[in-house]
């Protein structure tokens, strides 16, 4: 096994490497390749989309799977940097060449690719997608798209720039309920909302808890030091890696990263929210001992709600105020519901707007979409206004495939950069807010300049607008 230092001097020769060789491969294959043609409405000879799939395990097992089933798109290469979690992936497309570091399959592979799929940690989300935009590749990325918010911002401008297909993988994006959510309001239904409130049962993994202190030996089939990437390099711990770095700020995005994009999507939609106006939070704090309350800088915290502020709209009469709660922290029950009936689905996540007229909600994905009281469901007529994706959620992928078959500017997608970009920032300025409690920065408002992209009254949480990247992972745009 390699000891650390011997990890990090291999990946900065292969980080100079790649910026070497991917700076001469931009220069030399940017203008004549199939999938640059692809973007004028050019398609393969196979009229297959060639995919790369970039974290082959968990998440994009399913994602690599479901773009596969849309008959259209062919799982050409597979890049994990732990084996144990690319075993399936390896076992169902066994014709896929497999790699363990993306950078090696950008150099040696990128002229036989036409999109990437990336479902790494968030924390390298960024990085990847941003070199397979440069390099002319559609992308397709899990959510939240990124660790941070320029990053989020970089990403958004950058999909302008290259003008590549890009995907946010928050599927419930293609689902009906966002649509019917959407033709209610337009029908004005439930009049100007004002109010909204989102909530889920996240975390369930270990947040608001002290790094370990027991170093742990590295499994052989994970190269810790690929996994870490762009985050500061920290010895190997038991039990993080495949799930448990979701509570960790070094990796994760806590709740809000894992669930924020599923239950914001549709307020974003219904009322074409962009960016937030100010935020402030309340966290959950964890027990140090019997007498003594405390916060762990390094993780995410138990529980939190969370108040955004969004300025007024093209479709609200004034500014909407929307409130975010995560671990296990409901609003109060609407009165239109009667005293036993489920609401915001059994599986504990919501999305409530509260208009001048009257409420509506809807569960994860923007499944299950109700007006209060309930009754009122079944009689709705409103004009239908917005296309139905074939397959709803699950069609998510099969969307993505086409357009980019299609070509840029061909084919709609439901979450693209230009939406999933300000959908992202969105959520990371709460997490600022959430953040800014370890910072002292307690209940304070925190303002934001969206052009200056900082909080123009506590400087100190601007640090992770933009955070440190370790040496040799750079992001520069």
């Amino acid at each position: 096994m390699k000891d650390g230092s011997e990890e990090k001097n291999n990946t900065n020769t292969s980080r100079r490497d790649f910026l070497k060789t991917g700076a001469l491969a931009a220069a030399g294959f940017m203008i004549v390749p199939r999938y640059v043609l692809g973007g004028k409405g050019f398609v393969a000879p196979s009229d297959k989309l060639m995919i790369a799939g970039i974290g082959a395990g968990g998440k994009g097992q399913s994602d690599i799977a479901n773009f596969y089933k849309s008959g259209k798109a062919e799982i050409a290469y597979l890049c994990d940097v732990d084996d144990r979690r690319a075993a399936n992936s390896i076992k169902s497309f066994p014709k896929a060449k497999y790699y363990k570091d993306w950078r090696e399959l950008f150099d040696k592979e990128h002229k036989h690719i036409d999109a990437v799929s990336v479902s790494t940690p968030d924390h390298n989300h960024a990085i990847i997608t941003y070199h397979a935009m440069q390099l002319g590749k559609h992308v397709y990325v899990q959510k939240p798209l990124t660790h941070d918010i320029w990053e989020a911002r970089m990403l958004t401008e950058a999909a302008k720039k290259y003008k590549v297909v890009t995907q946010m993988g928050n599927q419930g994006a293609s689902n009906d309920g966002t649509r019917l959510l959407s033709e209610w309001y337009d029908a004005g239904l439930i009049g100007d909302v004002h109010t909204i409130y989102c909530w889920t049962n996240r975390p369930v993994w270990p947040q608001g808890i002290q790094w370990p202190t027991t170093k742990a030996d590295v499994p052989k089939e994970l190269n810790w030091d690929l996994w870490l990437g762009t985050a500061p390099y920290k010895d190997y711990v038991d039990k993080l890696v495949p799930f448990n770095w979701r509570g960790w700020w070094d990796y994760g995005t806590g709740a809000l990263g894992d669930m924020g994009c599923h239950l914001v999507e549709a307020p974003f939609r219904v009322l074409g929210l962009q960016y937030v106006k100010n935020v402030q939070a309340s966290v959950g704090s964890v027990y140090v001992d019997e007498f003594k309350k405390g916060v762990f800088p390094e993780s995410c915290p138990p529980s939190s709600h969370i108040t955004l502020t969004f300025p007024k709209t093209a479709k609200t009469k004034g500014d909407i105020t929307m409130h975010w709660m995560d671990g296990g922290i409901e609003p109060e029950r609407p009165d239109e519901l009667g005293p036993n009936e489920m609401w915001g689905g059994e599986e504990g996540n919501g999305t409530l707007f509260i208009g001048t007229k009257g409420k509506m909600y809807a569960s994860t994905y923007s499944d299950a979409a109700t007006l209060l009281p309930k009754s009122l469901t079944a009689q709705a007529n409103a004009p239908k206004k917005w296309n139905r994706v074939e397959g709803g959620a699950n069609g998510h992928y099969a969307q993505w495939v086409e357009a980019c078959l299609a070509g840029y500017g061909k084919k709609e997608v439901s979450s693209p950069f230009e939406v999933a970009g300000p959908l992202t920032e969105a959520l990371l300025m709460a997490n600022l807010a959430v953040r800014g409690h370890d910072l002292k920065g307690g209940r304070i408002k925190y303002e934001w300049d969206n052009n200056a992209m900082k909080v123009t009254n506590f400087d100190d949480v601007n640090k992770y607008v933009k955070r440190e990247y370790r040496q040799g992972w750079e992001l520069k745009a």
